[in-house]
């Protein structure tokens, strides 16, 4: 059985090298190395075990909203709409707040102007409180969580209108 620090030496050792898969089998355990260009960059094949590969987080994907018969929808009209916006990301793990304390008002709502050096939220991480800045000059179009949600690494949190 192979030892998960030593599967991390081997792939980082393959990544280095110009050798493209690496096979090597171990008191009945066969571990598979290959670079990129398969979809799958490492298996590990023991008999009854099997071990779960965490995946980068992806947004959900929302399903289109069903509109009337009466009123056709132009989908490149609302995908070059969607496409123009910049979003704002999470940089970290933790807890997203609206405002410096329960009894603030918001940093920013939807319709605000902000600018480059605009705070418009805190994200806390193990008590600390980051304050998070637009890095854009243009109108909060859409606040995408909710004060005191939990976020993700490069989760939306705003949807911004550049000027």
């Amino acid at each position: 059985m192979f030892k998960l620090s030593e599967i991390k030496e081997l792939i980082e050792l393959v990544d280095q090298t110009s050798i493209q898969e690496l096979e090597i089998e171990n008191e009945g355990t066969r571990l598979s190395i290959k670079k990129p260009g398969n979809p799958e960059v490492v298996s590990y094949q023991a008999a009854p075990q099997a071990y779960a590969v965490p995946q980068p987080f992806q947004p959900p994907s929302q399903a289109p909203s069903q509109a009337p018969a009466t009123a056709p929808v132009e989908p490149s009209a609302a995908a070059d709409a969607a496409s123009s916006l910049h979003k704002i990301v999470s940089p970290m793990v933790g807890t997203f707040y609206s405002s410096p304390s329960p009894e603030a008002p918001p940093f920013v709502s939807a319709g605000d102007k902000v600018g480059v050096k605009s705070t418009v939220c805190i994200i806390e991480a193990m008590k600390l409180m980051n304050e998070l800045e637009a890095e854009i000059k243009g109108e909060v179009v859409e606040v995408l969580v909710q004060n005191g949600q939990l976020v993700e690494f490069g989760q939306p949190l705003f949807l911004v209108k550049p000027d």
